[in-house]
């Protein structure tokens, strides 16, 4: 995948020449790339000059080399190891790291010296309350998102019943063992310990993703397991296997890190670096002193993974905060969860199937025909009766495109439901389901939502962001009713009495006589591609103006509300801050935030503030696709690519077949 192309950093002429002599780095264009953006340049040769300094991997067996030249040289030694929110699958599977720790002091992971993240833990102040707002917003997205060190794991997956003491593996080997002070005799001696201290309970060996994947042994095996000793072997999420836990048990691991978040005092047998700090209860015979802080727990996660990491965006290709390295990687993690089983997509016109392949077939081809081979099925919702009764359902998601579906312009995002669809009110909905769950928000997540909204405003983005400038407008409370296919799912799902435009019309008349009725027509029907056009003379007594392939997003800046029967422009308004009336039951309706005339279901009990809404709608539900990397992205990327792209159009072969379905526009049943 090539990565998104930014700027070189400032000053670059000024960057410290930094040298290194492993060949696994030359291999690795994000590590030298991470390097550049955070002002070294890596480059192959002999330091000589003042400032130059020498890369090693860590405490590799081929750190070696680097240490000798900067002993013999005199250059600075700088220890790099991947951050700890690293990717999908481990570095041995090919996966490139989301960040790197540059630490010129040593290795965190090595005790016998301060590293940088130690000096951080002990001096800084970490009394910062912005910072502390920020870890706690950071740790509950981890939690929330099931994201860890390596991601190829299942949340839906059954841990052991809980009440089980949780001991953790590791590598054979990793240096990350020998200088945190242990050996395969430390492992023996905390699994002894482990069923000590808690003589009923079971006990639960987890192993690490290395040795499951095939990679690495570890300091347990099979041979370990007995009456109440049980090996895990099965991709958990360690949030949820941490849940069931009653007591946790490690000695140097990462998950003994984040069990701290999970609510655990781990019993920690090495001296990693979370241990010393007031946090764990250290097992380890030699004492650091010079670790003696107490912190709390958004403190050691500040400095650790906030202040202390260099994170990257593959998307802008830039250095970015730990905000922006969460959006990336649960984005990716989610697609994984998600496809890693295949699919088998139903209802799925010819040319849908690329744009599908590229969302959902990264880890294994989406299927259109013959047996699932254990897949998972999908099909288009318009087509449900194509697919099975457990298909979840596929549609365009809310920031589409630039251009219309119609014109088989490929989209940039997608929504797949597993309950129903997000348009048909008959029945729940996954989206239903978001929306109720954030009716209450972290101030992360309303952060996030409130950056979103005020983004698209900016830049006028909407579901196709299409159209011209539209004329003057008449003055006066004046009422934007957008017009809809009259044969599209919505409509025939969702509208309820009123389910034509120009009943919509007569309804938005009748209920304010003195009000400027400005009518936009639908994008598909202008272009001639669907069926429902109106003419001036058809509503000359219902509506002052026409505004034909007008920029909705610059009449949504002019009027003072809007009326519609299901249609995406409703909430568009909300999203700026506009009154909405409902004639139908659209996925927005029902929530406390438009006046609804239509029947909506009653489920719809929870009261979200529109930011609650926002976020469920474009963050939660869809997923996205960005067109330049090639990756499953964000919401704010698919902005940033609406804004400047580039943006994938339709080929020759989509635009003649697009002009092909407009002569049988009347009749898209037979080709929708």
């Amino acid at each position: 995948m090539q990565a998104a192309p930014g700027p070189e950093p400032a000053g670059a002429e000024g960057r410290r020449r930094v040298f290194y002599f492993n060949g696994g780095f030359l291999r690795q264009p994000r590590l030298r790339r991470i390097m550049a953006l955070a002002g070294y340049d890596m480059r192959i040769g002999w330091p000589g000059g003042a400032g130059d300094a020498v890369a090693v991997w860590g405490h590799s067996p081929y750190a070696r080399r680097g240490e000798a030249v900067a002993a013999r040289t005199g250059a600075a030694l700088i220890r790099l190891e991947d951050a700890w929110l690293r990717s999908v699958h481990p570095g041995r599977a090919g996966s490139p790291p989301l960040g790197l720790l540059i630490d010129h002091s040593g290795a965190h992971f090595d005790a016998s010296v301060p590293s940088d993240l130690e000096r951080l833990l002990a001096t800084h102040p970490l009394d910062d309350t912005a910072l502390m707002n920020r870890a706690r917003g950071a740790i509950a997205r981890l939690q929330e998102a099931h994201l860890s060190k390596y991601n190829a794991h299942d949340p839906q997956l059954q841990c052991p019943d809980p009440g089980y003491v949780l001991v953790i593996d590791q590598t054979r080997g990793d240096a990350a063992v020998r200088l945190g002070g242990a050996d395969a005799n430390t492992f023996r001696e905390m699994l002894y310990y482990a069923q000590e201290d808690n003589p009923h309970a079971r006990i639960v060996i987890k192993t690490h993703p290395e040795t499951s994947g095939g990679h690495r042994s570890g300091y347990f095996s099979a041979s370990d397991a007995g009456d109440r000793i049980t090996l895990l072997t099965d991709p958990v999420c360690p949030w949820r296997l941490m849940e069931g836990a009653i007591a946790v048990y490690t000695v140097t691991s990462q998950l003994g890190f984040e069990a701290i978040f999970a609510g655990h005092r781990p019993r920690v047998f090495g001296r990693p670096f979370y241990a010393g700090w007031g946090l764990s209860d250290d097992r380890h015979p030699l004492t650091l002193p010079r670790r003696g802080r107490a912190l709390s727990r958004a403190q050691i996660f500040a400095a650790a993974m906030i202040l202390y990491p260099k994170w990257y965006d593959p998307f802008r290709d830039r250095l970015c905060q730990i905000e922006q390295a969460i959006d990336t990687l649960e984005a990716e993690a989610r697609a994984w969860r998600d496809d890693h089983r295949g699919w088998c997509a139903h209802g799925m016109r010819l040319w849908k199937r690329g744009p599908l392949q590229k969302f959902y077939g990264r880890y294994r081809p989406v299927t259109f025909r013959g047996p699932s081979g254990g897949r998972r099925h999908m099909v288009w919702a318009g087509k449900a009766a194509a697919g099975p009764d457990d298909a979840a359902r596929i549609e365009d998601g809310f920031l589409r495109s630039r251009g219309l579906g119609a014109q088989l312009v490929p989209p940039l995002s997608l929504v797949c439901d597993t309950r129903g669809i997000y348009y048909d009110p008959a029945q729940p909905s996954d989206l239903e389901v978001w929306i109720s769950r954030r009716a209450h928000l972290r101030p992360d997540q309303t952060h996030r939502a409130e950056a979103l909204i005020a983004a698209i405003c900016a830049q006028g983005a909407t579901k196709y962001n299409l159209g011209g400038a539209a004329p003057a407008l008449p003055e006066g409370h004046r009422i934007l009713v957008p017009g809809q296919v009259e044969d599209d799912a919505s409509i025939r799902s969702g509208a309820g009495d009123i389910s034509t435009n120009i009943d919509l019309l007569r309804a938005a008349r009748a209920a304010n006589p003195g009000a400027v009725i400005l009518y936009k027509p639908h994008p598909d029907v202008e272009a001639g591609l669907r069926s429902g056009a109106l003419g001036p003379g058809d509503i000359a007594d219902l509506a002052d103006l026409i505004l034909p392939r007008s920029n909705p997003a610059d009449l949504l800046r002019d009027v003072q509300e809007v009326w519609t029967m299901t249609s995406l422009l409703g909430f568009e308004a909300l999203l700026r801050g506009l009154p909405v009336t409902t004639t139908g039951a659209p996925f927005y309706a029902g929530w406390g935030l438009t006046t609804d005339l239509g029947r909506v279901p009653a489920r719809r009990s929870a009261r979200p503030t529109l930011t609650g809404l926002v976020h469920a709608t474009l963050i939660d539900y869809p997923r996205y696709h960005d067109p330049v990397t090639g990756l499953p992205c964000p919401v704010e990327v698919v902005l940033d690519r609406l804004a400047a792209g580039p943006l994938p159009k339709a080929g020759a072969g989509n635009r003649a077949l697009s002009k092909l379905q407009g002569i049988f526009a009347s009749r898209a049943a037979l080709w929708r």
